[in-house]
């Protein structure tokens, strides 16, 4: 018999792997609760603030232009300037102006805290899906850390739904004090970061200039396998963010459900996003990304339309309302968040593994800035169809990219197999 040794050379290699890796989660976890509490802040700000509907409605675009614009500027400079640096000063910023959100109290506060949500939002995904090539051997390893990490991600969404909506049952402003809380998590991920190593050689390219740098997405722009995977990433985050955004509106407005109550059942969602992006990797290695993804699409537009329906003519609940008295299109549209979860971690994986490393962050960068014009756009149209019409309607509507991202997704495939 024998006995396996390991250096103490491997053996901290690894614990610095596993000490990266959480620390990538725990940042990547602490901007999905910030980021996906737009929806909850765009209800209250409206009640406490103040605010008009069609101002509260821009607040998405205070978050997702700063990240295209942002990662449109540095993604393909960061390995230059240092992954781990960039997130790291991502997360100062939020952790500081979370911690001063109290004290503002206006909604300029706001606007300026999700401007810098987004710009460092920008920093941290380039920098995290850069980082997943560094701490993964394989395409295998690369799709399960890609799938763990969005999953997590819904999970630090869910986390911040719960967050605000706990909150959203205080008097006035008081659901304000939910940003320290944020701030002290913001603090936590940002020693982790600071005592965590990580090689950042292989990324690194010693022999481009500034200008071939800044130049790097200029060449993945005239793929048209890129142009078609970033059409897919467009459509698709139109439909979640349409959809998530507007959610707590849509149990308010529609359902006329309280407005605690609103923002409570909205977790369903990114609860339901969670368990499908942790469950999804066994099923797509069974079935393939492709079958699975399709599925899920004609499965969304069926839930949309059994949903919506049943949202018609809803009764107001009395004082005695509560979770298991609500209609049942409360529970059937975040229901949605099952069949999204496994489509946008299943494409990314996909379109960065047929890549070199070394591109990974200039791809990781269209990435982002695609996703947020379509989480704009989406948002933006939703909120102005809400306006226009109703929400039920709204909602409807989102079958038209679910079409359209249906057939680019096809297109996708056949250029990835040829």
């Amino acid at each position: 018999m024998t006995t396996q040794l390991h250096s103490p050379h491997t053996a901290g290699k690894t614990t610095g792997t596993l000490r990266i890796k959480l620390a990538i989660i725990l940042t990547y976890m602490l901007f999905g609760a910030l980021l996906n509490s737009v929806g909850a802040v765009n209800l209250l700000v409206v009640q406490t603030l103040g605010v008009a509907r069609q101002d509260a409605a821009l607040l998405d675009a205070w978050k997702d232009l700063p990240i295209a614009i942002t990662s449109f500027l540095v993604a393909s400079l960061l390995p230059r300037l240092g992954l781990k640096k960039s997130m790291l000063l991502a997360v100062a910023a939020v952790g500081i102006t979370c911690a001063l959100m109290p004290t503002l109290s206006a909604f300029w506060a706001i606007k300026l805290l999700f401007c810098t949500l987004g710009a460092g939002f920008a920093l941290v995904k380039v920098s995290a899906y850069s980082m997943i090539g560094l701490v993964t051997h394989d395409k295998a390893g690369h799709a399960r850390f890609t799938n763990l990490l969005e999953g997590l991600f819904m999970v630090g969404v869910l986390g911040g739904f719960l967050l605000f909506s706990n909150a959203a049952r205080a008097q006035g402003t008081g659901w304000l004090q939910v940003y320290p809380v944020l701030a002290a998590i913001a603090a936590a991920a940002f020693v982790l970061l600071l005592v965590s190593p990580l090689d950042e050689g292989p990324i690194q390219s010693p022999n481009t200039t500034l200008r071939q740098d800044l130049l790097a997405m200029a060449p993945l722009l005239k793929m048209g396998l890129v142009a078609v995977f970033l059409l897919s990433a467009f459509l698709y985050v139109l439909i979640e963010q349409g959809i998530s955004t507007w959610l707590p509106s849509f149990n308010n407005e529609v359902l006329h459900l309280p407005t605690a109550m609103s923002v409570g059942l909205a977790v369903i969602m990114p609860a339901t996003t969670a368990l499908g992006r942790l469950t999804s990797a066994a099923v797509i290695g069974r079935l393939g990304w492709f079958a699975v993804v399709m599925a899920c699409l004609v499965g969304i537009a069926a839930l949309i339309l059994i949903t919506l329906p049943l949202s018609r003519n809803v009764a107001p609940l009395g004082a005695d309302a509560g979770w298991l008295n609500a209609p049942p299109a409360a529970y059937l549209l975040p229901l949605t968040g099952l069949l999204l979860a496994p489509i946008y971690p299943a494409i990314n994986s996909a379109m960065l593994s047929a890549l070199p490393q070394r591109q990974h962050a200039a791809m990781t960068g269209l990435i982002v800035v695609f996703s947020a014009l379509g989480g704009t756009l989406g948002s933006f149209i939703t909120g102005r169809l809400f306006v226009a019409f109703d929400g039920a309607t709204a909602f409807a509507l989102l079958l038209v990219p679910v079409a359209a991202l249906a057939v680019s997704l096809a297109r996708l495939r056949r250029r990835l197999a040829s």
